[in-house]
């Protein structure tokens, strides 16, 4: 095991009703002028046995506490730049002193990028180019949709509309000081996004779990049960929309997939990702849409070449001994659920995949991943097997 060091410190409210507690931890964590970010439109309105809107429910809390708020809605799924701008003018305009994103993954790490350019002088691009985040408003959410566990964790991705560039970046301090997590609140999602969304946390454990990393037997137990209870409550979610326990187990896995608790003390991968933004980036696929067929196809690459913690994939998550097999029940699990199994699907072609795998920055002597280190041509590889 490598050395590490890990700290956690978000305050969770999770349970039925628990948006309800909006404005009293907006208050606890030091807010007074709050920026309500959200997304396009779904949160104003009514659904999950609610007759109100979580809008509504939120900004009354806000309201009744006697907490000043601006607006800014419109967050795009891959989130945008120009949206950031925006939202960090508008907080130095009204003074915000709280950022509070209320959606999903795309609208929490849209709110992070604000948080951080609000007391950044330079352009907040920088964060997203390398630069670490050293400094930002406090960041509280309420989450809609299990799957990027950005709730929980100090990371933002950002997708720079010219040159279409969907980058990462990360610091402690964007990382949520509460999060309101109420499972209620995703049973009005469709089952597509259901899906995409437990794909995306299987892909946050696997992407930690192959890793050359020995003796880390503790967080390999902690990915191998979050793996299995995504693949175990996913179909139950997808044939019963309403079923609150099944939603609470994903809700609450794919916050610990992603806030590094099972990724400590070990290398990680994130090849996946990287070449998935591409998809996001230029096709618009859904993240975990996209990760549905970059994955698997990354598997079938990197097992030929290092087939070690594969085995173990086999035997444990799908309880078979062929890392073949285990792959392909892997892929018949995705489709299972509804996700797609060719980038074709998103409109890449063939002769795209050049373009895809020089926009990562690769080259043949510059390699990313960690588990098999991949140089451009093996990228192209990959995006031919998911084609």
């Amino acid at each position: 095991m490598n050395n590490f060091n890990f700290c956690s410190p978000t305050f969770f409210e999770f349970g039925k009703n628990a948006e309800g507690k909006t404005a009293e931890l907006v208050k606890k964590f030091g807010g007074t002028k709050v920026l309500l970010h959200y997304g396009s439109g779904s949160v104003k309105k009514a659904g999950g046995g609610f007759t109100d809107s979580l809008y509504e429910r939120v900004t009354a809390s806000l309201k009744s506490a006697g907490l000043d708020f601006v607006e800014l809605g419109g967050v795009q799924p891959n989130p945008v730049d120009t949206l950031v701008y925006e939202g960090i003018e508008l907080c130095r305009k009204e003074k915000v002193d709280f950022v509070l994103a209320v959606g999903g993954g795309s609208v929490i790490d849209s709110a992070k990028a604000i948080a951080a350019g609000v007391v950044y002088d330079g352009d907040f691009w920088d964060f997203y180019s390398g630069k670490y985040i050293e400094k930002a408003l406090p960041v509280g959410t309420v989450l809609t949709i299990a799957a990027a566990g950005s709730e929980g964790s100090p990371n933002s991705v950002v997708t720079k509309t010219d040159g279409k560039l969907k980058r990462g970046a990360t610091g402690e301090v964007i990382r949520p000081v509460f999060s309101i997590l109420n499972p209620q609140l995703t049973q009005t999602l469709p089952a597509y996004h259901t899906a995409a969304g437990s794909t995306d946390i299987l892909v946050h454990i696997f992407e930690r779990y192959f890793s050359n990393t020995e003796e880390v037997e503790v967080t390999d137990r902690l990915c191998e049960a979050l793996a299995k209870t995504i693949i175990n409550q996913t179909p139950r979610v997808i044939e019963n929309p309403d079923n609150y326990e099944a939603r609470a187990n994903i809700m609450w896995a794919g916050m610990v997939a992603h806030n590094n608790l099972c990724g400590v003390g070990r290398d990680q991968d994130w090849a996946s990702h990287g070449m998935e933004h591409e998809l996001s980036a230029f096709y618009g696929a859904i993240h975990g849409a996209g990760l549905a067929v970059i994955n698997p196809a990354w598997m079938k690459f990197v097992s030929k070449k290092n087939p070690h913690k594969f085995e173990q994939f086999a035997k444990r998550i799908w309880e078979v001994d062929s890392i073949d097999t285990a792959i392909k029940r892997y892929e018949f699990f995705l489709q299972h659920i509804g996700m797609p199994s060719s980038i074709s699907e998103f409109g890449a072609k063939a002769e795209d995949i050049p373009m895809l795998a020089a926009h990562i920055g690769l080259t043949e002597e510059h390699s990313f991943g960690s588990y098999v280190k991949l140089n451009v041509h093996d990228v192209e590889e990959i995006y031919k097997l998911a084609l």
